[in-house]
């Protein structure tokens, strides 16, 4: 299995994770295999197009259409 070096990691994070990984009962090292397995592994959302595109049919356009009024609203511009 290959090795991989990470240089540059701020003290703070290092010390999350071993916060983490303590609390996990694991070693950092085997912590932060979980977290990396974990993100990369999973599946990637869907970008807003996408999530737009699945969205089913209902209604009529004219449901969603803008209600123009000359009337104001009591109380909005006082």
């Amino acid at each position: 299995m290959p090795d991989l070096i990470v240089h540059g990691i701020e003290g703070e994070i290092v010390e999350a994770l071993g916060a983490r990984a303590k609390a996990n009962g694991r070693s950092a090292e085997a912590e932060l295999r979980e977290i990396l397995a974990a993100v990369l592994k999973a599946p990637r959302s869907k970008n807003f197009a996408a999530m737009l595109a699945a969205m089913p049919e209902v209604g009529r356009d004219e449901d969603f259409a803008r209600v123009q009024s000359s009337k104001v609203a009591p109380g909005v511009f006082d």
